[in-house]
């Protein structure tokens, strides 16, 4: 009887341990916050961004006016093996599109930026495009974004993302990528948008993860 208690506490250990490795850095997709307001664990960059909300659906909101970039910062200070994803909603006016994308390491990190006027997804290290792949934007939709960092071994990184349209299957492979020589800054993820089309453009379910480096 005292093996099998042993047993089982050791499996419930070894499970709650599962747990605690497979739950994200942090998480928020603003079911509990309060609508007109932003929350406290948000570090805003520029912009009016306010919680709003669409029938039961609850989301951060960046207004269409004014035309600069804007950004908030969220979850805990990282430098490598680390992931960020959020899916992020834009509407097309007449011709004019938003941009918006994820990023790490802080301000002068690494983004992943779909940009529709270029049709192409971006990878951007600070504000210099490091590398683009093709990416049809349509627009009026939410668009899910992933982008993670990972050391390969000494003195190299490869930065890894990939976008896709919200409730389509995740492509399996990552669309764009680059490989990064210099130690990277530890800095929190974050999420950016740029209202060129003088329409809101909506962040929701912000995640931070932990990934496998090597």
């Amino acid at each position: 009887m005292k093996k099998i208690f042993l047993f089982a506490v050791l499996g419930w250990g070894v499970a709650a341990f599962a747990d605690d490795a497979a739950k994200p850095l942090y998480s928020n997709g603003f079911e509990k916050a309060e609508a007109g307001k932003l929350p406290d664990d948000l570090m805003v960059l520029g912009g009016e961004f306010a919680v709003k909300s669409e029938g039961t659906n609850k989301f951060l909101e960046l207004p269409g006016a004014p035309l600069e970039t804007f950004g908030v910062q969220f979850g805990p200070v990282e430098k490598e093996n680390v992931a960020v994803s959020a899916r992020i909603f834009g509407t097309m006016k007449g011709r004019r599109a938003p941009t918006f994308g994820v990023g790490l390491g802080g301000v002068s990190g690494w983004k992943l930026q779909v940009s529709p006027g270029k049709k192409a997804i971006e990878l951007l290290k600070d504000q210099d495009v490091k590398t683009s792949a093709a990416f049809d934007w349509k627009g009026a939709e939410w668009t899910q974004l992933r982008l993670q960092l990972r050391k390969v071994k000494d003195g190299e990184w490869q930065i890894e993302g990939k976008a896709w349209a919200y409730g389509a299957a995740e492509p399996k492979a990552w669309m764009i990528s680059a490989t990064d020589k210099e130690d990277p800054v530890a800095g929190k993820a974050s999420a950016m948008g740029s209202p060129y089309a003088t329409t809101p453009i909506w962040f929701d379910d912000l995640v931070v993860e932990k990934v496998s480096g090597r």
